[in-house]
This record gives structure tokens, sequence and C-alpha cells, in this order.
């Protein structure tokens, strides 16, 4: 028996035009671009921005300006300020979307998993008490139970309580 679960959200991903360059590169200098690339945070160190094919809602991660795939070259106070949003990342998923818990991770390199290698980025994924269910066990597939662009806005509000 053949399923079918239709996503038309990701045809854009699919059969859309491919940026030149790396992703999180093109995120970092086009300012002007924020909303489009639903990015929360920003200052000189990093930026916080949405994943587009998030785990669960409210996955976000915080990017280094600086283009590198070597965490162990990343300038130190870089470093320390990504941690201090996650911090506050966490704080805000828990207290906002009521995460129950919150995982947090790199994938360094190909090997490690990456899906984007040659750009560090720290993801940040709210988790739920009982959030996995078979059609993620069993068929690896996701559902996102609500709206992207909601989910974004909310957190885009609520986040500058945070950073204080």
């Amino acid at each position: 028996m053949e399923n079918t679960l239709y996503a038309p959200w990701r045809n854009e991903y699919v059969a859309g035009a491919k940026d030149q360059g790396c992703v999180f590169c093109n995120i970092s200098e086009n300012p002007t671009l924020d909303e489009e690339h639903h990015v929360l945070y920003r200052d000189e160190y990093c930026f916080m921005v949405m994943n587009r094919y998030p785990y669960t809602p409210g996955h976000f991660m915080i990017i280094p300006h600086h283009h590198t795939d070597a965490l162990e070259s990343l300038d130190p106070a870089t470093w320390l300020h990504i941690t201090a949003l996650a911090q506050r990342g966490v704080r805000m998923l828990k207290e906002s979307l009521g995460a129950h818990g919150v995982n947090i991770g790199m994938n360094l390199g190909r090997a490690g998993g990456a899906g984007i290698a040659e750009h560090i980025h720290l993801h940040l994924v709210p988790r739920w008490e009982r959030d996995t269910n078979f059609i993620t066990s069993i068929a690896q597939t996701r559902v996102y139970s609500t709206d992207f662009e909601r989910i974004y806005l909310k957190l885009k509000e609520v986040l500058p309580s945070y950073l204080i």
C-alpha cells in the first residue's frame, strides 16, 4: 500500500531557484530580507533564524556571521555570545511556547550529520512530552502541528523581552 503525504510548502525548496554560495552567508549579508528569511534577531556577532524545515514548531538556529566550518576556529567572544543567546532562547521556548524540554546541538561536518556543513550553526529544538508519534517512528515522516509563519511571528514578538 502506498501512502501519500502532501507537503506543498516544500515546493519552493524543491523547485525554486537555489541560492549561490552559502545559504547562511546570504542571510547574514542581506538584513533587508530578514522577514523573508524568518530572522528572529541579529547583532554584530550572529543571527537567529527559524529553521525552514524544522523538526518541531519553534525550531531555530543561532548562526555566527563569520563563515567557518570549524567550531575550534571560531572567535571565543562569538562562541560565548552564541551560548548566552542559547540560554535565553531555551527560556523563551519554554515560557512562550510551553516546551517541556529543548534539544540543543551542532552537527559538525558531513560525517557529523550536518546538512549545511560549510557554516556552523547551533540548533534549538523545542520538545514536548509525547511529541513523537507513529508517523515519525515508523514512516520517518515529521508532522508539523501548527503554522510556521504564526510561530515565527510569535517568537519574533516575544524575543526582545528575553534579550534583556
